[in-house]
């Protein structure tokens, strides 16, 4: 196993668990606890976690892995979710994508689609899709591809997912009408709505979902019947739920009498 595999594993547990022992960790990895105290010091100096005696505990009260390290968390199921949202989307649309792995999936569908569409054919006089956003990665990504008008918000990023928040990411988020948001979200509960971990995210989510004519919520069946710190928004906002066959009936039902119509891959 190398190094950076045995980080994602080890950082995986932490995110499960919230605290690493070493004697455990090198049982699971079958590795030595040698080097299972290197990697947790190599860690700490990048701020990813807190050494301790004895093993690590997640860095602060709720912790959060960075974008690069969620990414390969239900990867498949984020793929699948990522099809059939972007079957949702139509040629010449607005489209409004918030920061995030699954919400980074969709846009890399929908490059490929742009792609597709044109290339035999001459660069269009209108772009395939206007795609507006507070991800930087998502913006990088898509920003090479003149087939999408990218248009991105201002505002302070967040180193942990990229996207940028604030006044600034509002302010331009005021300013254009959107035919379709598309959120990914940390949690979904029946009553509560759609929610995410940080407040400063939770308020640009929202300013998407006001701007937009149709709401989809992308998600794994993970996050179904959760809760998070910070409110986005109440179902009575949100059209379409895209999730995995994960989900439990209980919640499938909640949502479906609610009004949302529920997307199942």
């Amino acid at each position: 196993m190398s190094k950076h595999e045995r980080w994602n594993a080890l950082l995986e547990l932490l995110a499960a668990e919230g605290r690493v022992e070493v004697e455990e960790a090198a049982g699971a990895l079958r590795v030595s606890p040698a080097t299972i105290r290197r990697d947790l010091d190599e860690l700490a100096g990048q701020q990813m976690l807190v050494r301790t005696r004895g093993g690590a505990v997640a860095h602060g009260v709720s912790y959060e892995l960075p974008l690069r390290y969620k990414s390969a968390r239900h990867a498949s199921e984020k793929q699948r979710i990522a099809e059939a949202a972007a079957d949702l989307i139509g040629q010449g649309e607005v489209v409004g994508l918030n920061g995030g792995t699954t919400t980074t999936e969709v846009a890399r569908v929908l490059a490929l689609r742009a792609g597709g569409a044109h290339r035999d054919a001459p660069e269009p006089r209108a772009p395939f899709l206007t795609v507006v956003t507070n991800a930087l990665n998502i913006a990088g990504e898509l920003a090479v591809r003149p087939q999408i008008k990218i248009v991105v918000t201002g505002g302070v990023a967040r180193p942990q997912t990229y996207e940028l928040v604030g006044p600034l990411a509002a302010g331009v988020l005021g300013e254009v009408v959107l035919d379709v948001a598309v959120l990914g979200v940390d949690a979904l509960d029946a009553e509560l709505g759609v929610m995410t971990r940080h407040e400063d995210e939770a308020s640009v989510s929202r300013r998407f979902a006001e701007r937009a004519r149709r709401v989809v919520v992308v998600a794994d069946s993970s996050k179904m019947g959760r809760r998070a710190f910070a409110r986005i928004c109440g179902l009575e906002r949100v059209d379409v739920v895209v999730t995995d066959a994960g989900i439990d009936g209980g919640s499938a039902t909640r949502f479906e009498e609610a009004g949302i119509r529920l997307v199942t891959v």
